[in-house]
């Protein structure tokens, strides 16, 4: 299986995919692996795995944002109900049985 390092800027959308089906409800420090590059620089990073491959994605503070603007996009595409504006809106009155 490889093994791949990734940075925020250069996430896929199946990479993108993968990462918020896996990570539904966001990560948190359990998730997060610490390792050493060749350089000595520390970096901390979460696991994604496709069939053949194990992403991990270097954890930075834009990476929630790429995450959350993704989310957004995929969501909105696949809403296809009709916007109701407020005024068709009553909160004040429950449905009754008849």
């Amino acid at each position: 299986m490889k093994r791949l390092i990734v940075d925020y800027k250069k996430l896929t959308e199946t990479i993108l995919e993968l990462l918020v089906s896996q990570y539904p409800y966001g990560y948190d420090g359990d998730d997060i692996i610490e390792f050493s590059l060749a350089s000595d620089e520390i970096v901390e990073a979460i696991e994604v795995r496709s069939e053949d491959t194990i992403y991990l994605v270097k954890i930075g503070s834009k990476l929630k944002q790429v995450i959350k603007k993704y989310e957004d996009t995929v969501f909105e595409k696949e809403d296809d109900y009709e916007t109701f504006k407020d005024e068709y809106v009553d909160d004040d009155k429950t449905l009754q049985d008849d």
